[in-house]
């Protein structure tokens, strides 16, 4: 294993879209959504754990999951767990590891990943990454990962490349894309060169910081200036100064569509975001009336197509619903049609004001 490979697992989010499941004090990365055994971070702490020293493996979250991270992953050294006092999306987060490992290791190679994303394929997911980390050894790049699509999916963002490779499967970024609508999806996937952007990212500190000081100044301003106090007992003070003073953008946004240096590696390892309970049914197996069903105590009775996750000390019988979701915790039912499921974000906001925080 090389010493100079670092990762960041980003693990901050609140995933409100997995409500109620998901909940702001135990959020969906914490969460074993599959049934699989591991919880959404674990899972992709042993994915890294294969090929990056332990002690290299960093996880970004909040404070106030901090206790959480280190319950999940008691092999993570303590002091790899990295607590933003506030969300100030992904380019905070990113510049965060960055400073702190540049004071560490001027060498080092960084891949940045969300935590709760799912990976089928882990040896060739593997292979891509040490095939990037050998790539931005030696160029000064700014890398993602994008995987091949399956069908013209409106809920990723794309990213179009150059045809002719710069190295071995490695090419250059042409243009980045928010997420379009089903049409425009179609076009992109038939043009046969763009690729969904999975949100991982492979550089040397050196070179991403040389893209804030160019991109984000004002974030880099504050990250250097106090960078001196990370890894000493002055670190958590030195965040808390920080963060107030940092604009709320992602790293796409903020650096990757800028930037001239990015190239990216097109993917295929069985990759879900898993963003939302469909994708959740994507990846799960289906009964011959095709329900996925997370619970050992699920009885269905004609019925077809639904997402069912109900705790296993708990009997639920479903008859008769087609295509929804049902989600069963100990205080909260969810009922909702699939194709609905983009607007349980705006059903959380409507339980916040309708009975406070209490079921959130």
């Amino acid at each position: 294993m090389n010493k100079n490979n670092y990762v960041a697992i980003m693990a901050g989010g609140i995933g409100s879209r997995f409500w109620p499941m998901s909940r702001t004090n135990f959020p969906k990365q914490f969460l074993d959504i599959l049934n699989t055994g591991r919880t959404l971070i674990q899972g992709t702490f042993d994915r890294f754990a294969m090929f990056i020293p332990k002690e290299n493996i960093y996880v970004v979250t909040s404070e106030q999951y901090k206790d959480i991270v280190a319950k999940q992953l008691p092999e993570l050294p303590k002091e790899n767990i990295l607590c933003e006092p506030s969300r100030k999306n992904t380019a905070p987060c990113i510049a965060y590891v960055s400073y702190k490992l540049q004071q560490l290791n001027p060498d080092a190679n960084l891949i940045c990943a969300p935590a709760d994303h799912i990976i089928l394929e882990k040896e060739a997911f593997q292979k891509i990454c040490t095939d990037a980390l050998h790539f931005t050894a030696h160029i000064k790049a700014l890398v993602t990962l994008g995987i091949n699509p399956t069908h013209p999916n409106t809920g990723y963002g794309y990213i179009q490349y150059e045809q002719h490779a710069v190295s071995d499967n490695v090419y250059k970024v042409k243009a980045f894309t928010e997420k379009p609508d089903k049409e425009l999806a179609e076009t992109f996937i038939a043009s046969g060169d763009f690729l969904w952007n999975a949100g991982i990212f492979v550089w040397q500190v050196k070179n991403i910081i040389t893209a804030f000081e160019k991109f984000l100044p004002e974030i880099h301003e504050v990250f250097d200036a106090e960078k001196i106090h990370f890894s000493t007992d002055a670190e958590k003070a030195s965040i808390e100064k920080i963060y107030p003073q940092c604009v709320n953008i992602s790293i796409d946004y903020g650096i990757m569509e800028k930037a001239d240096n990015v190239y990216i590696i097109p993917s295929s390892f069985g990759w879900s975001d898993l963003g939302t309970w469909a994708s959740a049914y994507e990846n799960l197996e289906k009964d011959y009336l095709e329900n996925a069903v997370a619970g050992d105590n699920v009885m269905v009775i004609d019925a077809t197509k639904n997402m069912v996750h109900a705790d296993n000390k708990k009997l639920v019988l479903l008859q008769g619903l087609d295509d929804f979701i049902v989600v069963d915790t100990k205080d909260v039912l969810l009922i909702c049609k699939k194709d609905r499921e983009q607007e349980i974000k705006e059903y959380v906001a409507e339980v916040k004001r309708n009975k406070g925080d209490k079921y959130l």
